[in-house]
């Protein structure tokens, strides 16, 4: 990965592990005034739920525990490849994905520490591999991918407890499956697909951005428990449950994408100039 794109990571997660060393040293004030006596009375080992409020907040502040922000960036040039899967099967991280800008480079971006994606390549054709079981327990910062746009690629994403933030707005694609257990999906359509993306959620919400004159057309299902929400002057509906926006350039190639969920909604909108 180049320079610019370690400054945008390292941006992006700007906090340094102060909490450890702070939650460290109240604990050895404690501690050290318990072995002079100063604290009568005192159970220090009352004090453990400290450890369990220091792990939440860290992963919160920080999105990991153990403090690898550079360890995380990993780059991967294309040589040869000429189309490309991503398989990311994501546990309870959340994924963020969108084209890359700078030209030779396959896959680029963060992921767990001290684990790379695993890579295949066949003839002229790449597999990714990404998964959650694959990575240390203990990290839980975000997987953030950007993804070559000279190429088609397949991609497939699975979190059970994660959200998934998919901008495909310049990348062309052969099709995509998105798939959540308890987590949001936004998806930014892509500029070319070669077949249908299918985006599902069982507990979140859905949002399916499109970009002004991307020509599209969603299928989304929905339930008592599942609304759709579509503006009726943004969209017309040729058939129930068939929404095609209605600024789409004659030319542009023909977009479809599928939305199902259980409990949520789902919400189709257009992308700002």
């Amino acid at each position: 990965m180049g320079r610019e794109a370690q400054r945008e990571l390292k941006a992006k997660n700007p906090r340094g592990p102060w909490l450890w060393p702070l939650a460290l040293a109240a604990v050895g004030v404690v501690l050290l005034f318990d072995n002079f006596l100063l604290l009568q009375n005192f159970n220090v080992v009352a004090l453990w739920p400290l450890l369990l409020v220091v792990i939440g907040a860290a992963i919160l502040l920080r999105g990991d525990i153990v403090p690898s922000v550079d360890a995380r960036t990993f780059s991967i040039t294309r040589g040869s490849v000429e189309a490309a899967t991503v398989e990311i099967s994501a546990g309870v991280i959340d994924v963020q994905a969108q084209g890359l800008e700078r030209e030779g480079r396959l896959i680029a971006g963060q992921y767990a520490a001290n684990a790379k994606p695993d890579l295949s390549v066949s003839q002229n054709y790449a597999v990714l591999r990404m998964d959650r079981a694959e990575t240390s327990w203990l990290s839980f910062a975000d997987w953030i991918l950007g993804l070559a746009v000279d190429l088609p690629w397949r991609i497939y994403v699975s979190t059970s407890l994660g959200q998934v933030d998919l901008d495909l707005s310049h990348v062309i694609i052969e099709g995509a499956v998105i798939a959540t257990g308890v987590g949001d999906i936004r998806f930014v359509c892509p500029r070319e697909a070669f077949g249908p993306s299918y985006l599902r959620s069982t507990l979140g919400n859905i949002h399916v951005v499109i970009p002004p004159g991307y020509n599209t057309r969603i299928v989304a299902t929905g339930s008592p428990m599942f609304k759709i929400h579509a503006d009726d002057r943004t969209f017309d509906q040729p058939a129930p449950g068939v929404y095609v926006n209605r600024d789409a350039d004659d030319h542009a190639p023909l977009v479809e994408v599928h939305v199902s969920g259980t409990f949520g909604d789902a919400y189709l909108v257009l992308a700002h100039n």
